[in-house]
């Protein structure tokens, strides 16, 4: 049997007054009013930071790369654009 979901449909709820449908659904303020800060102030406490040292090593700019103008990565050679920018040398990506 085909559907027509395009076709109005009736049901018993159509008819409904609006007055009843507002006592259905519970105010929002009420709700909030519920709540209390005292109870919930956990949730938005920021976790203490350990202090653990990341040994990073920080490599130069090499003779075969660059800095892009636009990005500010440094990239290599290959990834330069032919054309360089208003400000500098331009990466292919950026170029675009």
């Amino acid at each position: 049997m085909a559907t027509d979901y395009d076709a109005p449909r009736k049901n018993d709820d159509d008819t409904e007054s609006i007055e009843v449908l507002k006592e259905r659904v519970p105010e929002a303020a009420s709700a909030s009013a519920d709540l209390d800060v005292e109870d919930h102030h956990d949730s938005f406490t920021i976790p203490e930071v350990t202090s653990e040292e990341a040994e990073v090593i920080v490599v130069p700019k090499q003779e075969d790369e660059f800095t892009c103008s636009e990005c500010f990565i440094v990239k290599h050679h290959s990834q330069k654009a032919r054309k360089d920018g208003k400000y500098g040398p331009v990466c292919v990506d950026c170029s675009h």
